[in-house]
């Protein structure tokens, strides 16, 4: 039912099944019509930066609109992604909380192979910081601070920090 009404509820942890499964259905809502708006909805603690990187990627590549919303948290990479959206059609919810740090990962073997690796997580590091400088507005230096550790904004600190654009609050019952 979602689906048919052109939404997207990313509620789970950012792996390549969950990645497969929403750049499937980006692309199917774009192809069916590339000029209606898709909306996301985001619940998610994350993932693997890889995974996370195809979605952000096709989200960026169809010509739709993207409306993102946070529901409950967005955390890591759930954040990207939420900070993806289109301009100004990125919302969250009163209660939401959105959390950004520095990508994770483990090294382990032989001490060459430990530099590679350490590279990498350095280069995701530069493009991570990349993506949200451009979707929030900050200045790279301090998008590192930030991110140095954990950095937790409940839904109106994420409208003034540039990671969204509006509180979305509930109609009067």
């Amino acid at each position: 039912m979602l689906f048919r009404e052109r939404i997207i509820f990313l509620g789970t942890a950012i792996d390549d099944q969950v990645a497969n499964a929403v750049v499937a259905q980006l692309l199917v809502l774009s192809r069916e019509d590339p000029e209606a708006d898709i909306q996301m909805y985001i619940n998610s603690p994350g993932g693997q930066i890889y995974s996370g990187l195809a979605i952000y990627d096709t989200m960026k590549m169809i010509p739709n609109k993207i409306s993102t919303v946070a529901v409950g948290v967005t955390a890591s990479f759930g954040t990207v992604l939420l900070a993806a959206g289109s301009k100004g059609k990125r919302y969250a919810l009163p209660h939401a909380t959105i959390h950004m740090h520095q990508p994770l990962g483990g090294a382990e073997g032989q001490a060459s192979d430990i530099e590679i690796q350490a590279k990498e997580i350095l280069r995701l590091k530069a493009s991570l910081m990349g993506i949200l400088s451009d979707a929030t507005g900050q200045p790279i230096d301090v998008l590192e601070h930030d991110t140095d550790r954990n950095k937790y904004l409940d839904a109106q600190q994420a409208v003034e920090y540039g990671l969204v654009d509006q509180v979305l609050i509930p109609p009067k019952q």
